[in-house]
């Protein structure tokens, strides 16, 4: 083949890949990297959605590094990750392990566990809002019949997180159940005999053979629960509006309040890049350290 022939040829197979990339590549630069690029130029001034910009340069980082409201509410995002990621990712474990045995109706079972999962955010919220109501809710009514007094959940400042992770946590279980359920059912099953041979019983079975199996599935699952536990919004707005008293505001939903109740879309624009760098350096450190403690059989 000449030279001239082989440049054609490339030049066929580059033009083949970008007509294939082309369709996901536009909708991406118009709707991701595009709006990023003008986040990033409006946070760089003063802006109340009416008036012109007025330019602040790292002005608006400045002042919300130092505002009170916005550590706060880094810090109940924080909370809300750490309450939450176990919870779903051990509820998760469990059903999958549960489900990845021969029980009848499993099918059925995997399906019903699944259902939250492609519910509303706001369907689920209102009625876990309900569940919670401190006066009428099943919850709090049936600790009354064991004789315990149910708490205030989200209309209490010291419980008003608490409610938005276990709804978030039994949305979401579906979703981790289904993930770890195929990691499971890729773990060769002579893996678990040669174990049971050397005399391994079901907990050794389990820490030796399926957790470390199964650690792709995990770092797959932790970064995804991360990155969506990092921008947590809809459930916070639709059960508490972030109250009572702040003790459930987020980040997403400081962002919402600046833009649309303060008219502060500069300082809005500079929360979310500041959102946006913390959720990748988190998530690169995760890419890095996956290789100490992911096992790719």
């Amino acid at each position: 083949m000449t030279a001239v022939a082989a440049r054609r040829r490339e030049r066929r197979r580059l033009a083949t890949a970008l007509a294939f990339l082309v369709p996901s590549a536009v909708p991406l630069v118009l709707f991701t990297l595009y709006p990023m690029a003008g986040a990033l130029w409006v946070s760089l001034h003063e802006w109340n959605l009416l008036a012109p910009m007025e330019w602040v340069g790292l002005g608006n980082y400045a002042a919300l590094v130092q505002d009170a409201q916005t550590l706060r509410a880094f810090g109940n995002t924080l909370l809300y990750l750490a309450g939450y990621l176990p919870l779903v990712y051990v509820g998760g474990l469990a059903l999958a392990l549960a489900l990845n045995q021969r029980l009848p109706g499993r099918n059925l079972l995997r399906g019903v566990y699944f259902l939250p999962v492609v519910t509303s955010w706001i369907v689920v919220a209102l009625v876990w809002r309900w569940l919670l109501n401190p006066s009428v809710g099943i919850v709090n009514t049936a600790l009354g019949w064991l004789g315990i007094p149910g708490p205030g959940w989200w209309m209490d400042p010291s419980w008003s997180m608490a409610s938005i992770i276990l709804a978030s946590a039994w949305k979401d279980l579906g979703f981790v159940m289904i993930i770890l359920l195929a990691g499971l059912q890729a773990i060769p099953q002579e893996m678990y005999e040669a174990a049971t041979v050397d005399g391994a019983g079901r907990w050794r079975r389990l820490v030796s053979v399926t957790l470390p199996l199964l650690s792709p599935s995990t770092f797959f699952v932790v970064v995804i629960s991360l990155i969506n536990g990092f921008q947590v919004f809809d459930q916070v707005y639709a059960m508490t509006g972030g109250g009572p008293a702040g003790s459930s505001t987020v980040v997403v939903q400081q962002i919402y309040d600046l833009t649309f109740r303060y008219g502060a879309a500069g300082e809005a624009s500079a929360l979310s890049w500041l959102l946006f760098l913390l959720v990748l350096g988190v998530t690169v450190v995760q890419i890095i350290g996956q290789r100490r403690w992911v096992v790719y059989a």
